[in-house]
């Protein structure tokens, strides 16, 4: 492959060739780095991270995205163009291993940029793995450790943010209570590890009826809830449908003659939290008074 010249220039005395904007960094790399590092701890958010980052990283290598993959999943710059040239570099920082960074670029990689590079990666190791703790400290706090679904905390501050919307933005959107009908029997006559099989199938059931644009939330034992985009009462039914009837058609749910009781209300601006979930919990009592099974609106 041809180097493209015209982007490079000749360090006297080291046959390295280097970005013309490269030459900054050659002059006052302690300082720079250094300035990275700082930039670099001003947050805990990955995409931010890695963001900064790539401002810094663009002074040595015309890339065309820069990717992070760790075992929290990938982010990436924007318009990040993964079809050209792909250069992975294992960051690990006191023997663990924090993931790939992988730069994407139209360009080879020479030997000088990859040494200039090093330096920026030891600025950012401590500061990604502080943010990996940090996200992996967020999703215990925020998910439901049997069924991996967001928890009762997470349920509140998003319920707040979308009465906030609501008002704000004119967005209304539907809240969902449901709970297992006969599910204390499972636990009481074939122990928790079956309850505990029950429940996992059930979110799963939850997550494989809703839109992405709905989310599925475990308050705890067989209480679940479900906040959906569209202030539809059609919606609403058609996806208690959808749940009741891939419920009836899961193997463990019917072995074990588990069903599900759904009670759903629709927001407005003028709702506050408790307005809107004492709704949906009159509509789950309704379905339990109406024999179980079955959903109702309020």
């Amino acid at each position: 492959m041809e180097n493209v010249h015209i982007l490079t220039q000749r360090i006297a005395g080291r046959g390295e060739f280097l970005p013309y904007s490269a030459e900054h960094y050659r002059k006052n790399e302690p300082a720079a780095t250094q300035e990275l590092a700082a930039k670099l701890q001003t947050s805990l958010i990955l995409e931010d991270i890695l963001a900064i980052y790539a401002k810094f990283a663009k002074q040595l290598l015309n890339f065309s995205g820069i990717q992070f993959k760790s075992a929290l999943g990938t982010v990436q710059t924007p318009d990040c163009d993964i079809d050209t040239l792909s250069y992975t570099f294992d960051l690990n920082v006191e023997n663990s291993n924090l993931g790939q960074l992988i730069y994407f670029s139209k360009y080879p990689l020479s030997v000088a940029i990859e040494k200039k590079l090093q330096y920026f990666h030891s600025a950012l190791l401590y500061p990604l793995r502080n943010a990996i703790m940090y996200n992996r400290v967020l999703k215990l706090a925020t998910k439901d450790a049997l069924t991996g679904l967001s928890n009762r905390s997470q349920f509140n501050d998003t319920l707040l943010q979308k009465l906030e919307n609501c008002r704000r933005y004119q967005r209304p959107f539907s809240l969902m209570l449901l709970d297992l009908d006969s599910f204390k029997q499972v636990n009481d006559n074939f122990g928790h590890k079956v309850g505990d099989d029950v429940l996992k199938e059930f979110a799963l059931v939850l997550n494989g009826s809703i839109r992405g644009t709905d989310s599925v939330f475990r308050f705890g034992g067989d209480e679940f809830a479900i906040l959906i985009e569209d202030p539809e009462f059609t919606t609403n039914k058609v996806i208690a449908e959808r749940i009741m009837q891939r419920v009836k058609n899961s193997k463990i749910m019917a072995q074990y003659s588990v069903t599900t009781s759904i009670g759903f209300t629709l927001a407005s601006s003028q709702d506050t939290e408790n307005d809107v979930f004492s709704r949906a919990d009159k509509g789950l009592y309704k379905a339990k008074a109406a024999g179980r099974n079955c959903a109702k609106a309020y």
